[in-house]
């Protein structure tokens, strides 16, 4: 195959093969080809598992108490979510991806598209390019990695999944060089479920009309698609025929609501500690918040007791509140969040969860100048700010923090099996010893 087809418009989707179990692998080599699990907060429910726990049946979102005898009988291993090292292992793998292309897309937290016009020069064909990406990953972060490749975002994330569903692809696939014949025995044997935008609820509503494969709907014309469906469908439609309608978006999008809510780890009855929890929870998106440099006119704090312990009493609650003028200053975030707080506390329930919505979110660069010193907006404000998130950033979060919190947090997370964060914490860095 000439090099001639990356010079018109093609894409790449690069995906790391079981995130989490992958991560966990990377520092610790004796899991490898043993059954593990990684859990949601608070160690509840099973969020990814590895190939060998997938073939005993078990899905995705099956509670962790469910699986505790068949763990014991296969050796099942466990692990608490540690978002810290996947965050940063995310961050070492979209850093090498912009090595291979100026024009990058970062999808998940596992999952980046590159765009990969003008690069035709630089290799033999995109299945080269692929295998040295998978190469350069696995050898720089242990991580194994599938390449799709496709003239459409739509087709190269097809591609992927026939990458690292198919073994005679070797984890890299490009339909553009599969011959015609073979294309569409492919695509023909591929459940229409496997498109990038077709969940499991629209995969039924096609099914209804005939249409279970690929193949089939490849086929189906845009415009009835777009009768029964929608326009996102119709796009769908075409971009499977090769016409391109999805854009690389390679600057994000800042967020219009930003929501940070957590399940305690045990229930909370009093208000000083579901007043250290909201605070908390407050910190953590005002950070977020500053980090896309904007600014925020309302605030919402809710609390809910346990839906699922029929021997207590539930409520829940929220209230919304107007902040007084545009901020991201933490301290004023908080203070409304703890006035909406003690609003809608009562005593005498078990509090299971608690978390807070930032939203009406505008460009802090839009933010005039105020006549009169606002209280959470001007220029010391900000300069505050960026002192607090540079120290925390420097030196571990919570550092420094506005809303003092006692040593015993009991409406933190439980996370009894969280492994170590050997790339972010000099105590947790693995040792190497020479014999």
């Amino acid at each position: 195959m000439s090099n001639s087809l990356i010079s018109q418009p093609m894409f790449a989707l690069v995906d790391v093969n079981n995130f989490y179990v992958s991560c966990e692998r990377a520092f610790n080599p004796n899991l490898i080809n043993r059954p593990v699990v990684v859990l949601s907060n608070n160690d509840g429910c099973s969020v990814a598992h590895s190939h060998e726990v997938r073939v005993l049946g078990v899905k995705i979102g099956t509670p962790w108490f469910k699986l505790k005898d068949l763990a014991r009988q296969h050796h099942i291993i466990a692990f608490s979510s540690n978002y810290t090292l996947y965050s940063d292992m995310s961050d070492r793998v979209m850093t090498i991806l912009r090595g291979f292309s100026p024009h990058v897309e970062v999808y998940s937290i596992d999952e980046c598209f590159l765009g990969l016009q003008g690069l035709d020069k630089l290799w033999l064909t995109p299945t080269n390019m692929g295998q040295f990406i998978r190469q350069r990953i696995r050898q720089w972060t242990s991580l194994p990695v599938c390449v799709g490749f496709g003239i459409t975002k739509t087709l190269a994330k097809l591609a992927n999944h026939i990458a690292k569903k198919q073994p005679e692809f070797n984890g890299v696939c490009d339909l553009a060089s599969i011959p015609s014949a073979q294309l569409e025995a492919l695509l023909s044997a591929i459940e229409v479920g496997a498109v990038w935008g077709v969940g499991r609820q629209l995969s039924q509503h096609l099914n209804a009309f005939g249409i279970s494969t690929v193949k089939a709907l490849r086929d189906t014309p845009p415009s009835w698609l777009r009768t029964k469906f929608g326009v996102v469908m119709e796009r769908l439609g075409y971009e499977l025929r090769g016409v391109s309608c999805l854009a690389l978006e390679e600057v994000s999008v800042p967020r219009k609501q930003i929501i940070f809510s957590r399940s305690f780890g045990q229930l909370v009855y009093s208000l000083p500690e579901l007043s250290e929890a909201v605070a908390s929870y407050m910190s953590s998106a005002a950070e977020k918040l500053r980090r896309q440099n904007s600014i925020c006119n309302v605030i919402q704090v809710f609390i809910q007791t346990n839906p699922f312990r029929e021997q207590d009493k539930r409520y829940s609650n929220s209230m919304t509140v107007p902040l007084p003028n545009a901020s991201s200053d933490t301290r004023l975030l908080i203070r409304a969040a703890l006035f909406g707080l003690k609003c809608i506390y009562r005593q005498g329930y078990a509090y299971k969860k608690a978390g807070v919505i930032l939203s009406c979110i505008d460009s802090a660069a839009k933010q005039q100048e105020p006549l009169f010193e606002l209280y959470g907006a001007g220029d010391r404000s900000a300069k505050l700010m960026c002192v607090l998130d540079q120290i925390n950033q420097r030196y571990g979060r919570d550092t420094l923090s506005v809303f003092s919190t006692s040593k015993r947090k009991s409406w933190s997370m439980h996370r009894g099996k969280v492994s170590p964060c050997y790339t972010t914490n000099w105590n947790d860095v693995p040792i190497a010893y020479a014999h």
